[in-house]
């Protein structure tokens, strides 16, 4: 097959991290003339109080990494277009650290513009706020003869002090384009943060999204549920088609373009809570291969590293605590970034996870990431590395859900202690997590080309329970080692996601549901949390 690089040898390539890579193509591309940016730094202008409720807008969670820093790689924009001819696109949403507080509003020009902005407001036709936005351009060459060099110009917006459970409407725009004319007001969008005290609530999640017709029909089933909030669990948009954090892979920028554009309809109202998988290594961008996912999105700041990391962090939202992680730091299967955190996020993982146990008001604690602890799909079935690294920690601070993509299906455990079944949970079933295990849910049937399982597919409606399944698990040094599993409850070879409804209260518990993408219930089961079982 013919590699269209810039031309990292094929034995050098297969020994290089996501770090060495990123340096070698830098070095290559700055040789041949190719390399005009520079690093710029931008801020974001505070707000006052709005309403008397305190509405302020701050710094956001992105940090502009100094000249010496490649993280981003940026580069001026040579075409002038008149404002009011550049209308805004790909609005996307994510909470600040605390979600009561904060949220942050992201999107994209197509061309540079002046004095970005948000316009926000108690009411649609009163925006009189105004919070100047930070602006992240992103370049990428040509990495490839058959892609072009890209620019691309990315705004964000830190909002914070706003008032707990109170709906905002907002506008984004620039000079030339405002938000308030009547001529854009189709382009008013809205958001709500978290209340004060915990309330009934719905969060939906899935993985492997991309672009297509699938992925657009979940958003809108998902729409549907009136979603608090949405988890992505890593590949996101797949620009980088291959996602072995290899050299050739051939990430083709303007696809993020697409992705944006196509999520909109629903991450312009919902936040859009992503982390990182293998398809989103990009080794051009920085060292780790994430500084094109520090310029798209605005993610908290309260992870072990937010500049190298930012797909690891944590928030609160009611009663539940959500940890975000970036398994490719863990990964047995796929090698280009294990390890590159040196046990920093591992160490964090411990500390925070302990401190949200030990948080009055949380009753349960929810973890996502890419690689799958379990799975038994015939192609990336489960990682090694996640098992040997989080699962000891996941079960010390008894974490109640687990949420996975990297396989394109949905499949659910029974509850697990270690890696044997501690309780079976046939559909409609009910755990304790506390006292009688975690489940683990696969939720990678998101939009992208599916999967298939070595044994029939088992859900609502069609159950077809077997006593063992035959699979395989990563081992160190990038094996699979057979295993014949008893764990694996529900398969489902279709498009889905999950759609958790939390229920606070004296008997907490969390109504965790699996839909088709045509509506269709697949699966359902309850975690619930004894007062026993709490920490603290």
């Amino acid at each position: 097959m013919d590699t269209p690089r810039v031309g990292i040898p094929e034995k050098l390539a297969a020994r290089m991290t996501m770090a060495e890579q990123h340096e070698y193509l830098r070095t290559r591309l700055t040789r041949r003339g190719m390399l005009r940016a520079s690093a710029v730094t931008a801020g974001t202008v505070a707000g006052a109080g709005l309403l008397g409720g305190g509405l302020g807008g701050g710094a956001s969670a992105y940090a502009a990494p100094a000249v010496a820093s490649p993280t981003l790689l940026t580069s001026a924009a040579t075409t002038k277009v008149d404002g009011k001819h550049v209308a805004p696109f790909g609005r996307h949403l994510a909470f600040g650290a605390d979600p009561k507080t904060q949220m942050r509003i992201s999107w994209q020009v197509p061309f540079a513009v002046k004095r970005p902005f948000v316009r926000v407001g108690l009411k649609p036709w009163d925006l009189g706020h105004r919070i100047d936005a930070e602006v992240r351009p992103l370049h990428t060459p040509s990495l490839s003869k058959k892609l072009p060099a890209v620019d691309q110009v990315y705004l964000h917006a830190a909002l914070d002090n706003l008032r707990p459970g109170q709906t905002y409407y907002y506008g984004v725009g620039h000079d030339g384009f405002d938000p308030a004319d009547h001529r854009n007001f189709a382009t008013i969008g809205t958001f709500t943060t978290a209340p004060a005290r915990a309330e009934k609530f719905t969060f939906t999640a899935f993985g492997d999204q991309g672009v297509s017709y699938h992925a657009l029909g979940n958003d809108q089933v998902i729409l549907a549920q009136n979603p608090a909030f949405h988890l992505h669990a890593g590949d996101i948009c797949y620009a980088d088609d291959s996602g072995e954090g290899k050299p050739d892979d051939n990430y083709d920028a303007r696809r993020w373009d697409q992705f944006l554009a196509q999520t909109e309809s629903v991450a312009k109202s919902v936040p859009w809570m992503v982390t990182t998988g293998n398809h989103d290594m990009e080794a051009w961008y920085s060292p780790n291969g994430y500084g094109g996912q520090s310029a798209r999105w605005a993610l908290p700041a309260n992870g072990f590293d937010p500049r190298h990391s930012p797909g690891v962090y944590s928030f609160t939202y009611g009663n539940v605590g959500v940890v975000a992680l970036d398994a490719n730091d863990v990964s047995y299967e796929i090698t280009a970034n294990t390890g590159y955190s040196g046990g920093k996020q591992t160490r964090w993982l411990d500390r925070r996870l302990g401190e949200l146990r030990k948080q009055s008001g949380i009753d349960f604690v929810v973890v996502f990431f890419h690689h799958c602890a379990f799975s038994t799909t015939n192609s990336h079935a489960s990682d090694g590395g996640v098992r040997d690294t989080w699962l000891p920690l996941f079960e010390k601070h008894q974490v109640d859900l687990v949420i996975n993509g990297h396989n394109h299906v949905y499949e659910r455990t029974d509850a697990l202690k270690g890696q044997r079944v501690s309780k079976k949970v046939p559909i409609g079933g009910s755990v304790d997590s506390a006292r009688e295990g975690i489940v683990y849910v696969t939720a990678g049937a998101a939009g992208k080309s599916l999967y298939d399982f070595p044994a029939p597919d088992s859900y609502e409606g069609h159950v077809k329970d077997i006593e063992s399944v035959p699979t395989f698990h990563w081992v160190k040094g990038g094996g699979k080692q057979k295993e014949a599993v008893e764990w694996s409850r529900v398969r489902y070879t279709n498009y889905s996601f999950l759609a958790v409804e939390v229920e606070p209260g004296r008997h907490p518990r969390m109504r965790v549901t699996a839909l088709a993408e045509t509506g269709e219930r697949i699966d359902h089961f309850e975690v619930t949390r004894s007062s026993s079982g709490r920490q603290g």
